[in-house]
C-alpha cells in the first residue's frame, strides 16, 4: 500500500478516501456471487480467484492518480468480495462431502498466508511493484483449475443445460429468495460482523497501539504477524470443535478479556498477551458461523446463503478500524481498546437470542418453525423456498 500511495501521487487523505472504494466494490459483488455460484456450480469460485489475481496486477499497472487508484481498488474489492462468498460456499459444500472439517481450517490456511505474504512483500520491496502482484495471480489462476476440474470434494456441479429430473423439479418449485427466508441468515451475519468488527480492529491498531503506548518502534510491527498466526494455529486447532454455541461463547469471552488485556498492559509483553488471547478468541467466530449455516442448507441455495452471511458481516470488518479510530479519538487508545471489549461482550450477550430467533441454533425444533426457514422434506434445512 505505501507504494502504491507513492505511485499514484496521494497523500494519506486520498489513500483513506481510495481504500473506501475497496468496500463499494465488494458488497455488491458479494451478493451476486452467491446467485451465480448456485446457478453455475463451483467454477465460479475458480474464476473469481482467477480475476482477484489479475486485478491486483491491474492495479499495479493502472495506479497513477488519484482516480485510477480508486477504480483499481474497486475492482480490487469486487472480485476479492466475490471470491470470499465463492470459496467458502465450496468448502462448505466440500465439508459437508468429505464429513470432516474443512471451513475453519481453510481460513486457517488462509490467516497463515497472511502471515506469509506480509513478509514475502517486504523481501522483494526493491522489485518493481508488479512483480509481486503477478506472482500472487499466477498462483490464483493456478488454483483456480481446482475448482474447474471439480477437484474440490462434492465441488462437482451439474451440466448447465441438462440438470436431472429430480433438478428440474425442484428449480420449478423454487421461488426468488424472499425476506421471510433471508432474516434468520441476516441474523447470523449480524453476530458475523461483531466478530469482524472485533477481529479488524485488532489486526489494524495493534500496530498503532504499541508504537505510540509504549514507544516500541520496529517492534510494533510485530504484532499483526503475531495477531495472525496466533489466528491460524487457532483454527487448525479448533476446526474439528462442533459445540457451535460453545465454540461462540468462548471465543467471544476470549476476545473480551484479551482486549481488556491490552486495554490495562502495563508492558509490551502483557499487551501480546491480551492480543494473543484476543487473537484466538476472534478466530473461531466468523468460520464457526459459517459451519453452522453450511450444515443447514440445501445445496441449491448455499451460495445464496453464504452471500448473505458473508455481505452482512462484512459490514463489521469494514466499521472495526473506524470504530477504534473515532474512540481513540475521543477518549485515547487504551480507552479504544476497552471499546473493543465490549464489541465481544455484546457478542457474547447476543448470540443466544439471535440464533434463537434464526432457527439456526439446533436446539429447539419449535425455534425452527418459527424462523420458517427450513424445507420441510428435508427438516433442520434451510431451503430458500416457500412450503
Amino acid at each position: 500500500m505505501p507504494r502504491l500511495q507513492e505511485q499514484a501521487g496521494v497523500g494519506d487523505g486520498g489513500l483513506g478516501f481510495a481504500l473506501l472504494f475497496v468496500g463499494a466494490g465488494a458488497l455488491p459483488a458479494m451478493l451476486l456471487a452467491g446467485r451465480a455460484l448456485d446457478r453455475r456450480g463451483p467454477g465460479v469460485a475458480g474464476a473469481a480467484l482467477a480475476a482477484l489475481g489479475g486485478a491486483g496486477v491491474l492495479v499495479a499497472f493502472t495506479a497513477v492518480n488519484l482516480a485510477s487508484l480508486c477504480v483499481g481498488l474497486a475492482v480490487v474489492g469486487a472480485t476479492s468480495g466475490a471470491a470470499d462468498v465463492a470459496i467458502n460456499a465450496v468448502a462448505g459444500r466440500a465439508e459437508k462431502a468429505a464429513g470432516r472439517p474443512v471451513i475453519t481450517r481453510a481460513h486457517g490456511v488462509f490467516s497463515s498466508l497472511v502471515v506469509l505474504a506480509s513478509l514475502a512483500t517486504g523481501l522483494v520491496s526493491s522489485l518493481p511493484i508488479a512483480v509481486p502482484f503477478a506472482v500472487v495471480a499466477a498462483v490464483c489462476s493456478g488454483t483456480s483449475v481446482g475448482f474447474k476440474a471439480g477437484a474440490v470434494p462434492g465441488a462437482r456441479s451439474r451440466q448447465v443445460g441438462a440438470p436431472p429430473e429430480e433438478d428440474v423439479v425442484r428449480q420449478e418449485a423454487a421461488v426468488p429468495l424472499g425476506r421471510r427466508r433471508t432474516v434468520p441468515l441476516v441474523l447470523v451475519g449480524v453476530l458475523g460482523a461483531f466478530a469482524f468488527a472485533s477481529e479488524n480492529a485488532h489486526q489494524s491498531w495493534s500496530a498503532v497501539f504499541l508504537h505510540d503506548e509504549f514507544h516500541a518502534g520496529g517492534l510494533s510491527a510485530v504484532a499483526p504477524a503475531v495477531f495472525a498466526g496466533t489466528v491460524a494455529i487457532t483454527r487448525f486447532a479448533a476446526g474439528g470443535l462442533t459445540a457451535v454455541r460453545g465454540v461462540l461463547l468462548a471465543g467471544a469471552a476470549g476476545a473480551a478479556v484479551g482486549a481488556a488485556v491490552i486495554a490495562a498492559a502495563p508492558t509490551p509483553a502483557v499487551a501480546g498477551a491480551g492480543l494473543a488471547l484476543a487473537a484466538a478468541g476472534t478466530a473461531v467466530l466468523f468460520p464457526t458461523l459459517l459451519r453452522l449455516v453450511a450444515r443447514n442448507v440445501d445445496e441449491d441455495h448455499r451460495g445464496r446463503a453464504t452471500s448473505v452471511v458473508t455481505t452482512v458481516s462484512y459490514l463489521g470488518f469494514l466499521a472495526g478500524p473506524v470504530y477504534v479510530g473515532l474512540w481513540a479519538d475521543a477518549v485515547g487508545l487504551r480507552g479504544a481498546m476497552v471499546a473493543v471489549a465490549a464489541l465481544a461482550v455484546a457478542l457474547l450477550v447476543l448470540t443466544p437470542p439471535l440464533l434463537r430467533l434464526s432457527g439456526f441454533g439446533g436446539a429447539a425444533r419449535d425455534g425452527q418453525a418459527r424462523a420458517g426457514v427450513f424445507s420441510s422434506a428435508s427438516p433442520g434445512r434451510w431451503s430458500g423456498t416457500k412450503r
